[in-house]
């Protein structure tokens, strides 16, 4: 991870970008001490991989079946 002093960001934001957008992380200092990290947010679409959890889930072949009365009527309670 690389260091640059507040004058030097400002100075060269630009390079620091590209950078950034080639997968480095910056450290921004001031006075040495570090006050900001400088990272690039990637394409911004969160990874989904469709199929992930087949055959880990199960429905019940009786899951769309009518509800008991019992059940029912405590909704109508």
């Amino acid at each position: 991870m690389k260091t640059v002093n507040i004058h030097d960001a400002k100075t060269h934001l630009s390079r620091l970008l590209a950078e950034v957008a080639g997968g480095e992380e910056i450290v921004i200092a001031k006075a040495g001490q570090p006050v900001a990290r400088l990272v690039g947010l990637g394409d911004g679409k969160p990874h989904r991989a469709p199929g992930f959890l087949k055959g880990r889930i199960k429905v019940a072949a009786d899951f769309d079946a009518p509800l008991p009365d019992s059940v029912l009527a405590e909704f109508e309670g």
